[in-house]
């Protein structure tokens, strides 16, 4: 898998259609969660996505320090739903964290993650923070990561 990582500006119109749509098809049509993806935030985070044969299937967008969270963070982490069996949530997960180090120099990273996915993130060193809470319908958890 090729992983890219632009800010928005940099992003032609195909890569944005694409990412938009993966997003739709995952958190509105397969979660079955009607909510605004479109938030505005999109434009002062920086994206990471995964290309194979061409297409994205893997995605999440970083945000510094301050700009969502506290910390730096990631979110809307997405794989395509037929390509989730190869592994490439980790490795979607892995190039963000590799991004935040490479662009923001944090060593810090808060996520909001959807409960069931917790032992996913565990994997990549984050920790529980808090109680759990309802975020557009359905149960997330605050995880927080510190590396060296």
């Amino acid at each position: 898998m090729n992983f890219q990582v632009k800010y928005f500006q940099e992003l032609t119109i195909t890569e944005l259609y694409e990412i938009l749509q993966l997003r739709s098809e995952v958190f509105v049509v397969e979660q079955d969660c009607v909510y605004q993806d479109l938030d505005f935030k999109d434009q002062k985070s920086l994206h990471v996505f995964g290309l194979k044969n061409d297409r994205i299937v893997a995605y999440t967008r970083i945000f510094k320090a301050g700009d969502y969270f506290e910390c730096a963070s990631i979110g809307r982490v997405v794989v395509q739903e037929n390509e989730r069996k190869f592994g490439f949530g980790h490795d979607i997960m892995k190039a963000s964290i590799k991004a935040i180090k490479d662009h923001f120099n944090a060593n810090e990273i808060t996520i909001s993650a959807q409960v069931y996915l917790k032992k996913f993130y565990e994997s990549h060193g984050f920790k529980k923070v808090g109680d759990g809470y309802l975020e557009d319908g359905i149960p997330h958890i605050r995880m927080d990561k510190i590396h060296y």
